[in-house]
């Protein structure tokens, strides 16, 4: 998704130490909790939800959307490699070349109730919010784009999100990536934020569905695989990682119109943002203990 070199050579290290030494921020005493987004959070991939509203104002033709469909398709069948991630990452940065950065903010923030907080796992909400109930930042961390991760994130509550920048230049993107939040991207942006909040990753929680976030599950003390594709369940099983399976898409918007008792508990622990994340669920709760 970049022409840059610096990234290229990230990338290729990636693939050769797929599993970087745990390194916790010096002094850090504060946990955080990452989070991927796509298959982990919500049921289906980001980028791909607003592939019809895009499509309606007109920055994507019919075969674009045929094309994202498809890959939608494989994604969600199988998960995820390197290459797959490759050519998603090539057909992207063609895709969005010379498209107007407002326009795509201005459709995001349009749709993204109606066509993404259906798709938020219940399971993954509880967690959340159980997250933030003990204190601890909760950080989405995608290889999709900004625009489309940071609104998102907000609706979650989460503390912080790293995701992919594209170059801009005169308010359109050029087609090249600053930064893309991909395998060691996302082990790069995880420490950056730790040392600027003082994380100590020894302490902290990762989450993710691809066995392309190998590095980012393996850079913190308790890494879960959610979901997890045959490649990434043989590698939690192999070291003894959780595994957690969300199967339960449910609207937070319906869940704040209905709230249940643990709802309350959770708006008197932390306030309204608890309970648009989500309410505590005594399941998980109980699985932890």
């Amino acid at each position: 998704m970049t022409a840059d070199g610096d990234q290229t050579e990230l990338e290729d290290q990636t693939a050769q130490d797929a599993t970087p030494t745990k390194r916790p921020s010096a002094g850090g005493e504060r946990v955080a909790a990452f989070f991927d987004l796509d298959k982990t959070v919500i049921a289906k991939s980001s980028t791909y939800v607003f592939s019809k509203p895009f499509y309606a104002q007109g920055l994507l033709n019919r075969r674009a959307v045929l094309e994202s469909s498809y890959a939608h398709f494989l994604f969600m069948l199988s998960g995820a490699d390197h290459d797959q991630m490759e050519r998603m990452r090539a057909n992207l940065t063609n895709m969005v070349a010379g498209w107007d950065v407002e326009q795509v903010k201005s459709i995001v923030a349009e749709t993204l109730h109606e066509l993404v907080d259906p798709l938020i796992y219940a399971e993954a909400a509880d967690l959340i919010a159980d997250h933030k109930i003990r204190g601890h930042d909760v950080v989405i961390v995608s290889a999709s784009g900004e625009e489309i991760v940071g609104p998102i994130a907000e609706v979650l509550g989460a503390s912080h999100t790293a995701a992919t920048r594209m170059v801009v230049e005169d308010g359109r993107y050029t087609g090249e990536v600053e930064f893309y939040c991909y395998g060691a991207g996302k082990v790069t942006a995880i420490e950056k934020l730790a040392a600027a909040e003082g994380y100590d990753l020894s302490r902290c929680y990762a989450y993710s569905d691809s066995v392309t976030d190998l590095p980012m599950l393996s850079v913190v003390g308790h890494p879960t695989a959610v979901n997890p594709d045959r490649n990434l369940r043989r590698e939690a099983v192999a070291k003894g990682w959780p595994i957690l399976t969300f199967s339960n898409p449910v609207s937070l918007w319906a869940r704040f119109q209905s709230p249940s008792s643990t709802t309350l508990a959770a708006t008197a622990a932390v306030g309204l943002s608890a309970v648009l994340a989500g309410a505590i669920s005594y399941r998980l709760l109980r699985r932890r203990r």
